[in-house]
């Protein structure tokens, strides 16, 4: 893509980076609040799990729509209107009755969802020499402020006054503020010229029958599992050593906040290696002495850098996760089509994780089953991983 102008280059990049700042926080900063949303509102214990999930289901489902979505409208078309969805969702989940609560959280995630996919379609054709680059700086971006919003949650609601409503409506703010950040592509761009139909269903089918293609998607969702289990039962996981609740709540936000150096790094390092293979190596490294640390517990150091090595194992596997989108395609609809296929099928595999993992500590009343599944999904993240690091194009 050709600039015309410096400043519409710094316009360009500030809005990658605003929708970068949107693409979690409407989701970790749920978590923390989720008792006062319950004592407000009387909600079950069951819809209230669905704050979490709704979302992941809402990647699943629309992931896979979003890219013709994209070539339907307009990359940069696709993405406002996915933050104007995104804005409402957030709005709407103010209001202190539950069905609000559940739809806003539904338009959440469909924004999001739409948002995910197509960023690394835009970065492919805008930047085709600096994946890595781009990568790094949104997923840095992106990592930043889910850690941040995790972090300060609580403290908006119940030190500032504001309430859960008003803590969550914060993000609100910074969502009207992507839109306003990236109105300035829409009105210079428009939307882009569009593939012919028939091109573009022979594109779709040959992706879906493409090995690499799948490799990627199973990374994608093995790391994901992993994560999105981590999220929802780490603090448990730590309560069980002898640690408080509210001191596993800040090694979870130590946890996010470690993860910003590996989720900077490693698209950078990706981009300049024939093939990502000593990355897969590095990855399961870390998340093996991670977990083996904490299966065995052995003092509260042990613990501590378990929690800091798995963070950082987290922040290196989505960046190379999301990196791999345009590393893996040869142009822009490829990197946008196997975004969608990956993210789909991917958190359609998270969503069951917290679930299943519930199920089987209440089974045997102990988290090491947990964390025994959790080393053989970093089995499955090195197998994939390793066949998605080849030097191919889906």
């Amino acid at each position: 893509m050709q600039l015309s102008s410096r400043f519409q280059f710094i316009l360009f990049v500030a809005g990658i980076i605003f929708i970068a700042f949107n693409l979690r926080p409407a989701i970790t900063a749920v978590g923390p609040v989720i008792p006062f949303i319950r004592e407000d509102t009387g909600m079950s214990s069951a819809a209230a799990g669905s704050l979490t999930t709704i979302p992941l289901i809402a990647f699943a489902i629309f992931s896979i729509a979003a890219p013709r979505f994209g070539r339907r409208v307009g990359l940069r078309t696709a993405l406002f209107i996915a933050l104007i969805v995104l804005s409402a969702g957030i709005f709407i989940r103010t209001a202190p009755f539950v069905p609000a609560i559940l739809i806003g959280t539904a338009f959440i995630g469909t924004g999001i969802a739409v948002l995910n996919v197509l960023l690394p379609g835009l970065i492919k054709e805008s930047f085709p020499a600096k994946v890595g680059v781009m990568t790094s700086l949104y997923t840095s971006c992106m990592a930043l402020m889910a850690s941040i919003a995790s972090g300060i949650s609580v403290p908006l609601a119940d030190n500032a006054g504001l309430g859960w409503n008003g803590s969550l409506a914060v993000w609100g703010i910074l969502a009207v503020l992507a839109l306003f950040t990236w109105l300035p592509q829409i009105l210079h761009y428009g939307t882009h010229n569009r593939p012919e139909q028939t091109e573009t269903v022979a594109r779709n089918y040959s992706l879906w029958r493409s090995p690499l293609a799948w490799y990627v998607t199973l990374f994608m969702g093995f790391q994901s599992f992993l994560f999105y289990n981590v999220i929802a039962w780490l603090p448990d996981v730590l309560q069980s050593f002898g640690l408080t609740l509210s001191f596993a709540g800040w090694l979870l936000f130590l946890l996010q906040i470690v993860g910003l150096p590996g989720s900077f790094a490693v698209p950078l390092i990706a981009e300049k290696l024939k093939n990502q293979k000593p990355l897969i190596g590095v990855i399961c490294t870390v998340y093996i002495l991670s977990l083996t640390g904490l299966l065995s517990a052995l003092n509260l150091p042990v613990i501590i850098i378990s929690v800091i090595l798995l963070g950082l194992g987290q922040g290196m596997a989505i960046s190379l996760a999301l990196t791999f989108f345009g590393l893996r395609a040869a142009n822009a609809r490829d990197a946008a089509g196997l975004s969608g296929m990956a993210q789909s099928f991917g958190y359609l595999i998270a969503s069951v994780g917290p679930v299943a993992m519930g199920m089987v500590y209440d089974l045997f009343g102990t988290w090491e089953p947990f964390l025994f599944t959790l080393l053989a999904a970093v089995a499955c993240i090195g197998i994939f991983g390793w066949r998605s690091a080849e030097a191919k194009y889906v």
